[in-house]
């Protein structure tokens, strides 16, 4: 089958930072899903595992496909069953023909949706909704809510995307950053209420929108640049989640006098330590594709690239780096 390989520490312009090569057709265990793969996402983590992988490895974690076999222990899918999911950090990517996948962390794909729409969605909406229903202890439930803040730093983004999606949903009053014409545009489509600027002091902002304090805090981005802002912002007793990689020491004790709750969201948790309830991946993914078929979500793709091919992975990784993303990037094989 035909294969990307990112080079282990490269940088993402580099020459023979990607290359093609043909690998084996994998052999699914007891638990996978031998995949053909027809779509593939592009997300942060790809660039971080390029960059600090100690050796080559094939990247890609947001997969549309088809069942072509199952392994022995498979109950809930068949052959021909299209599936889309965000697999599992501990084993290769999907930027092939072929993956292999636990069954318990895939789910039936969205029917209403292309694949390309559709592997935009499977990774920003795990860590979105962990980091909502599970970290900050939202209920997940249409409009149960109400009464609820939350602000949602780096709106525009894949997650911040989706979060602003559920967040509303869900009931929640949702503020969400951001500040080019463009990306403000695209927040307030996904149905952000008040747009902060994420250039300008935050709470400044929160006050010129008639509100001194948020419920909770989901900050997607840049946590150190906001973390005094954060702890200006949040309420007392407030719940803050985190999901990306400080570039320089935070001090937690700025949250000490609110007595302000951190939660940490990675959403490959469950697939590394294989968790009792690894299996509620499957579940909110069915849940989300349901929410996607009925219109209640939209895919939050914005490019498409149509090849498997080292140049366009290569491209999908410079614009990811950019600083200027905006929703989703996906791949069409």
């Amino acid at each position: 089958m035909k294969t990307i390989v990112a080079k282990s520490g490269s940088e993402a312009g580099d020459a023979g930072a990607f290359i093609l090569q043909e690998q084996p057709i994998p052999e699914p265990k007891t638990q996978d899903l031998l995949v053909r793969v027809m779509a593939i996402g592009m997300n942060p983590v790809d660039t971080k595992v390029r960059k600090h992988s100690a050796e080559n490895s094939v990247l890609g974690w947001d997969t549309y496909g088809v069942v072509e076999k199952t392994g022995e222990d498979v109950t809930g899918f068949k052959a021909g069953d299209k599936v889309y999911y965000a697999g599992a950090i501990t084993r290769p990517g999907c930027n092939s023909e072929y993956h292999l996948v636990d069954q318990r962390i895939a789910a039936l794909a969205p029917d209403k949706l292309s694949p390309e729409d559709a592997v935009a969605m499977p990774l920003t909406s795990i860590t979105a909704w962990e980091g909502l229903f599970e970290r900050l202890g939202f209920v997940a439930e249409a409009n149960a809510n109400s009464g609820k803040s939350i602000l949602i730093i780096g709106g525009a983004g894949g997650v911040g995307s989706v979060a602003i999606q559920l967040a509303r949903w869900a009931g929640l009053k949702v503020f969400a950053t951001a500040s080019r014409p463009e990306t403000v545009d695209w927040c307030k489509k996904l149905g952000a209420d008040t747009i902060l600027n994420h250039r300008n002091s935050l709470s400044e902002e929160l006050k010129a929108a008639g509100t001194t304090s948020i419920d909770a805090i989901f900050c997607t981005t840049q946590m150190e640049k906001h973390w005094q802002a954060m702890a200006e912002c949040i309420r007392p007793q407030g719940h803050i989640v985190l999901i990306d990689d400080p570039l320089e020491a935070v001090d937690i004790t700025a949250f000490k006098f609110k007595s302000v709750s951190l939660s940490w969201e990675f959403m490959y948790t469950r697939s590394m330590f294989e968790t009792d309830d690894m299996a509620e991946q499957g579940k909110l993914l069915a849940t989300v594709a349901h929410l996607l078929d009925k219109g209640t979500l939209m895919t939050t793709r914005q490019k498409t690239f149509t090849g498997l091919t080292p140049e366009n992975i290569q491209a999908m990784h410079i614009k990811q780096e950019s600083g200027t993303m905006m929703g989703k990037q996906v791949l069409v094989l």
